[in-house]
């Protein structure tokens, strides 16, 4: 598994061979929280619709996952997510089909729906 740092805003994730890997484009980019939870997105996604490729018979090698995040301020948070399958292979006919397929993500629900946060401090 491989997550590289496409840019500020956006992380791709891949299927490879071995343990987790994080690349950055330069040693002074760094891997934030921001871009943890877009890497959870892109995980889940993949998986989710590699799963599902399976399923429908679909050659998904060249399957790999982008999140873009969008930002605003007052407070500073992640406003947006743009998730992006890159399929090469994926058959014109069936590219509706992956993108539902996709949105079923067990994190992109967590995310559309507004999970409950509580903050608690203990001493």
């Amino acid at each position: 598994m491989k997550i590289t740092l496409v840019a500020d805003d956006t992380v791709r994730y891949e299927a490879t061979p071995g343990p987790l890997t994080i690349e950055a484009p330069a040693p002074d980019k760094p891997y934030t929280s921001f871009h943890m939870l877009a890497s959870a997105l892109a995980q889940c996604t993949y998986e989710t619709v590699h799963s599902w490729a399976t399923h429908a018979k679909l050659q998904a090698d060249d399957l790999a996952v982008e999140v873009r995040l969008q930002f605003v301020e007052r407070p500073h948070r992640a406003s947006a997510f743009e998730v992006t399958l890159l399929w090469p292979s994926l058959p014109e006919e069936r590219v509706a089909a992956a993108r539902r397929a996709g949105e079923l993500c067990a994190v992109h629900q967590t995310l559309a729906h507004h999970p409950q946060i509580d903050a608690i401090v203990k001493r």
